[in-house]
C-alpha cells in the first residue's frame, strides 16, 4: 500500500539538478530583480488605498510592518531551503523532502491560490490601470469589454444604463496571453523584459516617495493610529476598523502586496549559482520592497487623508496617482505614474505566471500532474505546455470572473506555504543536521516558531468567506491528489528507491 506519509529523497533533487533541460541564464542580480519585479506592483499601486481607509489609516505603515516581519521570518526559512534544495518547485519541493508527499501535494495545490489567483488579480487591476491611461489621451472602451459580467452589471445599474447582455475583460484576457508568449519564448528574454519594467517602476515608486514627502500635511497623519470604530467595509457590510485590531487586519490585507519574494525560489534551476544567488535574491528583494512600501504608504497617507481615500473617484483603485494629483496638482506626474502602474503590473505578472509553471514542472516530475506538465520545448527549453495551458486558463478566469475576494484567498494560500516552510525546515534541521547547507537560518527554532504563529494569526484574520473558500479549494485539492497523484506517484512507485539510503 503506498504511503502518503513518505519524503523524496534528497539524492533524488540532486539527480534532477544533474539532468534538468533548462538553462542557467540568470544571475544573482536578476534574480533579485524577478522577486521585486513581482513584489511591487498591485500591493503599492492598489491596496495601499484600500488597506488606509477600511483597516488602519495612516497607521498603515505600521501594517506594512507586521506583513513584512511575517515575510522575513518566513524569507530566511526560504533561503536555508533554497540554498540546500535548488530545484524548481518552491515550497512543494521543500515540503516534499521532509514533511511527506500528502503535505506537499497540499502546498503545491495552496501555491495555485498564490500564483494563478495572484496573477488573474494582477491582471484585472492591470485592464483597470489601462483603461485609467486611455482615458487620459481621450479613449474610452465600452465598459461590457473592460469588465467581468457582474461587475458590468453593477456599473450599468449604478449609470443608469441598459443591462448588458454580454460582458468580457478584453484588456485582462490580452495582457495575460502576451505574457504567455513571452515566457513560451524563454526564461532569459523573460528576465530582460522584467528587468528593464521593474527599472521603470522602482524608479518612479523613489520619485513619488521623494516628490511625495514635500507636499505631505501633517494634519493627514495625526492622529496616527485612529480611534477604533465601525464603518462599511468593501462587502457592504458594517466592521470594525483602526486601532491595533485594524492594523493587525491591515496587515493581513496587505499581505497579497509581499507575495512574490518566493517566486525567486521557483527558478532556482535556471540560476548560474543558485545555492548563493537565491538566498541573497530572497532576502535583499524582500528587504527592499518593505522598505519602499513602509516609506510609500507615510507618504501617501500624509498627502492624501485616509478618510478621503474612499471617497474622491478612483482613490481606492489608482490611490497613488490620485493622491499625488490631489496634493500636487502635477498632471504631468500623474501620467507618469499611470504608465509606470500599467507597465509595472506587466512584471508582476510575468512573474507570478513564470514561478506557477515550474511549480507544475516540479509536481508533474514527481508524477503527481500529467506528463504534459513536465514536457520541455526543446529549442526554447521552456515548460510550454504547461506555460500555455495555464495562460488560457488565467486569461479567460481574469476576463469572465470579479477578483475582490480572490485576493484574501491568495493570501491564504501565500501564508499557508509560508507556515509549512517554517515548519519544515525546522523539522530538517532536526532529522538531518549533517547536510551542508550553503545558508542557515540564524536562531532557527525562534525564528521558525514566531514565523509559524504570526502567519496563522494573520489567516485568522483574513475575510473569512475567503478563509472557506480557501478551505474548500484545499479540500478539493485533497480529492485530486487521492484519485489522481497517488496512484501516480513516482515516490509510491518505487521510482527513487535507488536514492534511499539504507
Amino acid at each position: 500500500m503506498s504511503n502518503i506519509w513518505k519524503t523524496k529523497p534528497l539524492g533524488a533533487y540532486e539527480a534532477d539538478m544533474k539532468k534538468s533541460e533548462l538553462k542557467r541564464v540568470l544571475g544573482k542580480w536578476s534574480l533579485t530583480a524577478i522577486g521585486i519585479g513581482a513584489i511591487i506592483g498591485g500591493g503599492i499601486f492598489v491596496l495601499t488605498g484600500t488597506g488606509a481607509y477600511y483597516h488602519a489609516g495612516p497607521a498603515l505603515a505600521l501594517s506594512f510592518v507586521v506583513a513584512g516581519i511575517a515575510c522575513i521570518f518566513a524569507a530566511l526559512c526560504y533561503a536555508e531551503f533554497a540554498a540546500l534544495l535548488p530545484v524548481e518547485g518552491s515550497a512543494y519541493a521543500y515540503a516534499y523532502g521532509t514533511v511527506g508527499e500528502v503535505f506537499a501535494w497540499l502546498i503545491g495545490w495552496g501555491l495555485v491560490l498564490e500564483y494563478a489567483m495572484g496573477s488573474m488579480t494582477v491582471a484585472v487591476s492591470w485592464s483597470g490601470y489601462f483603461n485609467k491611461f486611455l482615458k487620459i489621451i481621450n479613449i474610452e472602451l465600452p465598459y461590457y469589454l473592460t469588465n467581468d459580467f457582474a461587475t458590468a452589471k453593477q456599473y450599468a445599474v449604478s449609470h443608469g444604463l441598459t443591462e448588458p447582455s454580454f460582458a468580457f475583460n478584453l484588456p485582462a484576457f490580452l495582457i495575460v496571453l502576451i505574457v504567455t508568449s513571452i515566457l513560451v519564448k524563454g526564461t532569459k528574454e523573460a528576465a530582460g523584459a522584467n528587468n528593464m519594467i521593474v527599472i521603470l517602476k522602482t524608479s518612479v515608486v523613489v520619485f513619488v516617495i521623494v516628490v511625495g514627502a514635500l507636499f505631505i500635511n501633517m494634519d493627514n497623519l495625526t492622529p496616527f493610529i485612529p480611534e477604533e470604530k465601525m464603518i462599511i467595509q468593501s462587502n457592504g457590510k458594517l466592521g470594525p476598523a483602526y486601532g491595533f485590531n485594524g492594523i493587525i487586519a491591515g496587515a493581513s490585507a496587505v499581505f497579497f502586496a509581499y507575495i512574490g519574494f518566493d517566486a525567486v525560489s521557483t527558478q532556482a534551476a535556471e540560476a548560474k549559482n543558485p545555492r548563493k544567488d537565491i538566498p541573497f535574491a530572497i532576502i535583499a528583494s524582500l528587504l527592499v520592497c518593505t522598505a519602499l512600501y513602509i516609506l510609500m504608504s507615510l507618504v501617501l497617507t500624509g498627502m492624501m487623508s485616509y478618510k478621503d481615500f474612499g471617497i474622491v473617484p478612483d482613490a481606492l483603485t489608482a490611490p497613488v496617482a490620485v493622491a499625488f494629483e490631489k496634493a500636487t496638482g502635477m498632471d504631468w506626474a500623474v501620467i507618469l505614474i499611470t504608465v509606470a502602474a500599467t507597465i509595472g503590473l506587466i512584471s508582476v505578472l510575468l512573474v507570478m505566471m513564470l514561478g506557477q509553471s515550474r511549480i507544475f514542472l516540479g509536481m508533474a516530475k514527481d508524477g503527481l500532474l500529467p506528463k504534459m506538465f513536465k514536457e520541455i520545448h526543446p529549442v526554447r527549453k521552456t515548460p510550454y505546455k504547461n506555460t500555455i495551458l495555464l495562460g488560457i486558463i488565467v486569461a479567460t478566469v481574469a476576463a469572465l470572473t470579479p477578483i475582490s475576494t480572490l485576493v484574501h484567498m491568495c493570501s491564504f494560500g501565500t501564508l499557508f506555504a509560508f507556515t509549512m516552510v517554517c515548519f519544515a525546515v525546522w523539522l530538517l534541521r532536526v532529522k538531518k543536521p549533517e547536510l551542508k547547507r550553503g545558508f542557515r537560518t540564524p536562531m532557527l527554532p525562534v525564528v521558525a516558531s514566531l514565523g509559524i504563529l504570526i502567519n496563522i494569526y494573520l489567516i485568522v484574520n483574513l475575510e473569512i468567506t475567503a478563509i472557506y473558500m480557501a478551505i474548500g479549494w484545499l479540500a478539493l485539492g485533497l480529492l485530486i491528489y487521492f484519485l489522481y497523484g497517488k496512484r501516480n506517484s513516482v515516490l509510491n512507485q518505487g521510482g527513487y528507491d535507488e536514492f534511499i539510503e539504507n
